[in-house]
C-alpha cells in the first residue's frame, strides 16, 4: 500500500492511473513491518510513527509503501522485492532477524539502504565489509546492553563489596559473566557469585547467602520482580543492599516494586525521552508514542533527511548516512563505519518513588 503524507492522517483510496501518477513523481520510501500474526501490535507501531513523521518533514514528494514482512524470511523476501519493483529509494524498518536478513540482498543489489528500529542481532553490522549490506540501525546492537552495564557500574563500584548473581537463563548469564569478565580485567573481584532459581515467592536463601559473603552491593541478571523480591527481603532483615539489573527492570511487576535506590541500565523510554515537539506532534495526531512509533519515526526523518541532501549533492544515499548527523525525534543520530549508533544509547536509572528516573551524569 501507498501513503501519501498529504493524506495524514485520513488514508484516502488511490487506483488506477492515479495511484500510477503519484508513484511516479514520488520519491518513494518503503516500511517493511510486521503488520499480521502475533508482533501485529508492534508493527501497527511502527505504520502510526512513520506515517506520523511523514506528514510533517518538509518534502511533499515523499510516499511511504508499506509492506508486511510477517516476521519471517519468506515475508522479508517477499516485502525486498516488492521495494525492488516499486523502485523505493530506502527502506526503514523490521524487527526480526530473520525477515530483515532474507531481504537484504535484493535490497543491496537494488541499492537500497534499510534503517532498522528494531533488530539487535551484532552480525548484522559486524559482517557489512563482507556482506555489502547497506544497512544502518537505530536499535541498540545485541551486546551494548552488556557493555553499557559494565561502563556505568564498575566505576560506581569500584570500591564496594559486590555480588554478582543471576537466574540461570542464557540472558542472565551472558550479562553476569559479563560483568564478572570486565571487572576482573580492571583488577576487581567479586566477594560472591551465585545463581538462584527464578519466579520463587522469596529469595530469602540468597539473601543470606549474600550477606554472609558481606556483599553490599549486587549485580542481579534477571527480571524485574526476582530483583524486587531479592530487595524486599534484603530490607525485612534490616540488610543495605544495592541492587542492580539490566533493562529487564523495565518490565512489570506482578507483586511487589523493585526496592527505593534499585539501579537499572536501559535504552531511554521513548514515551518520554523523545524530543518534546515529537511528542507534541504525536499528541496532536492521537498517537501513543508507545513501542516502536517514536524509532520508527526517527527513521523516517533519516530517510528524508537523506534523500533532500542526495538532490543537493548527487551523493550516493550510503555515503550521506555514512556521513552525515541527522537531528531525529531521537536526538542528534550518527552511524558509525558499520552501521551502527556511534553513542550507545543505554543510561543509568534509579528507582525513586514508583519509577526508574534517570540519573543524569
Amino acid at each position: 500500500m501507498l501513503f501519501s503524507r498529504r493524506f495524514f492522517p485520513a488514508m484516502l483510496a488511490v487506483t488506477g492511473a492515479g495511484l500510477l501518477a503519484t508513484v511516479a513523481h514520488a520519491q518513494v520510501i518503503g516500511l517493511a513491518a510486521p503488520l499480521s500474526g502475533p508482533t501485529a501490535l508492534l508493527g501497527e507501531q511502527m505504520r502510526a510513527g512513520a506515517n506520523a513523521a511523514l506528514a510533517i518533514v518538509p518534502n511533499d514528494d515523499l510516499t511511504l509503501k508499506v509492506e508486511d514482512d510477517l516476521c519471517t524470511a519468506a515475508g522479508g523476501q517477499a516485502a525486498a522485492q516488492a521495494f525492488v519493483e516499486a523502485r523505493v529509494a530506502m527502506v526503514v524498518g523490521f524487527l526480526c532477524t530473520e525477515a530483515l536478513t532474507a531481504a537484504l540482498p535484493a535490497l543491496a543489489a537494488a541499492n537500497i539502504p534499510v534503517v532498522t528500529p528494531g533488530v539487535r542481532t551484532n552480525s548484522l553490522t559486524d559482517d557489512r565489509e563482507r556482506t555489502g549490506w547497506p544497512i544502518y540501525r537505530l536499535a541498540p546492537r545485541d551486546d551494548a546492553e552488556r557493555e553499557a552495564i559494565n561502563d556505568r557500574l564498575l566505576p560506581l563500584w569500584r570500591s564496594s563489596l559486590f555480588a554478582i548473581v543471576d537466574d540461570g537463563t542464557i540472558y542472565g548469564r551472558e550479562l553476569a559473566e559479563s560483568f564478572r569478565e570486565a571487572a576482573e580485567a580492571t583488577g576487581l573481584k567479586p566477594v560472591f557469585i551465585d545463581n538462584y532459581r527464578p519466579q520463587l515467592e522469596n529469595q530469602v536463601g540468597l539473601v543470606g547467602r549474600l550477606r554472609r559473603a558481606g556483599a553490599t552491593h549486587a549485580f542481579v541478571g534477571g527480571d524485574r520482580e526476582d530483583v524486587a523480591i531479592i530487595g524486599r527481603d534484603a530490607a525485612q532483615i534490616d540488610y543495605s543492599l544495592q541492587l542492580a539489573g539490566g533493562e529487564a527492570l523495565r518490565a512489570a511487576t506482578l507483586t511487589t516494586d523493585p526496592v527505593e535506590g534499585t539501579l537499572m541500565v536501559a535504552p531511554p523510554d521513548w514515551s518520554q525521552a523523545a524530543q518534546p515537539e515529537t511528542l507534541q506532534q504525536l499528541s496532536a495526531a492521537g498517537i501513543e508514542p508507545e513501542g516502536y512509533v517514536v524509532p520508527s519515526f526517527a527513521a523516517i526523518e533519516i530517510a528524508a533527511g537523506a534523500l533532500r541532501d542526495r538532490e543537493r549533492s548527487d551523493q550516493p544515499l550510503a555515503q550521506i548516512l555514512d556521513d552525515r548527523t541527522f537531528s531525529t525525534a531521537m536526538g542528534e543520530i550518527q552511524f558509525d563505519e558499520k552501521g551502527d549508533l556511534t553513542v550507545n544509547p543505554y543510561r543509568l536509572y534509579r528507582f525513586e518513588a514508583g519509577e526508574f528516573v534517570e540519573v543524569l551524569p
